[in-house]
């Protein structure tokens, strides 16, 4: 996500730049036509474009609305994510107790907690469309990671483990059967937010519909000239110009919102919640320091902004 709260003007035109060069030619190339070449017919009345965008103008709102739920859903999701991690993270520390086996409780307590900051990676990294097994080597068991490299879906396997240890302390008597199901609760929980973020992230925004959209507008553009000519004479290029700098940034809005896992300034930005969920999971196992000495940002630089 963008980390600045003022953005430049030249990012926001950097977005639509070509589409505002051909808009600039084709809308001067209409005066030109019309005051020196005479062709004085070529105006049409200012009521056919203004009926037209109206229409445009009602789509663009409907479909900005939509890309806006998909992202602020995704956000929903990742602040759920957040909320469950810290009760898996609180439930172990609490539930899992032994007074025979104080180590091996400790050590049980330590690596299915940085499990769980190593799903909420891998399942960021995921979505991204980028290798899930990186940055999650350093809070895995040897024995863990070589059985996650094998594993396609990663955070799925992660998941089992978790399943696994959680059959294990029953076994060992660490927990009864209540809080295993407790704990069995939060973890189908945190398994319907990733399915809830792969559904996101996996269903496409209808085709058609942004391209008939996108058909429309640049009707719109090619007809607005002619409706403003006979009106503003040569100044009708700069009031061209700004009618369709507002169309075509409402649009790639829209384009941008509807994917809030494509590594882009509009992302949900997952790599920061997994930052905070890392922090406070650690806090809870007192080791800070793990995440001062070795903390880790994955951002990809876009100009003077950096996605987290």
């Amino acid at each position: 996500m963008l980390l600045r709260n003022n953005i430049p003007i030249t990012y926001i035109f950097g977005k639509i730049k070509k589409e505002l060069l051909y808009v600039v030619l084709y809308s001067i190339g209409v005066v030109v036509l019309y005051q020196n070449f005479h062709f004085t017919r070529i105006s049409i009345p200012i009521a056919v474009p203004a009926l037209l965008g109206t229409i445009i103008s009602l789509l663009l709102a409907f479909r900005s609305n939509q890309a806006y739920d998909r992202w602020w859903e995704a956000r929903i999701l990742w602040g759920a994510i957040v909320n469950d991690s810290r009760s898996l993270a609180r439930q172990i520390m609490s539930f899992v107790d032994s007074p025979y086996a104080t180590e091996e409780v400790e050590a049980f307590k330590n690596r299915f907690i940085k499990r769980q900051i190593a799903w909420c990676y891998a399942l960021s990294q995921s979505l991204r469309g980028h290798s899930s097994h990186k940055a999650i080597d350093r809070y895995l068991d040897p024995e863990e990671y070589a059985y996650i490299k094998k594993q396609n879906n990663v955070t799925v396997a992660l998941l089992e483990l978790h399943a696994m240890d959680l059959k294990k302390a029953l076994k060992e008597g660490w927990i009864n059967k209540y809080q295993q199901i407790e704990l069995d609760k939060t973890l189908n929980a945190l398994c319907n937010h990733m399915g809830g973020c792969e559904r996101i992230k996996k269903t496409i925004f209808p085709v058609t519909y942004s391209t008939y959209i996108h058909m429309s507008i640049i009707l719109f553009i090619m007809m607005l000239p002619f409706g403003l000519i006979e009106y503003f004479g040569l100044m009708e290029v700069p009031v061209v110009i700004s009618i369709s700098v507002f169309f075509l940034l409402v649009e790639k809005m829209a384009v941008h919102l509807q994917d809030p896992f494509e590594n882009k300034p509009t992302d949900t930005p997952t790599t920061t919640i997994c930052r905070t969920i890392e922090k406070d999971l650690l806090q809870l196992l007192d080791d800070d320091k793990l995440f001062e000495d070795k903390a880790h940002v994955d951002m990809a630089p876009v100009g003077s902004y950096y996605i987290l």
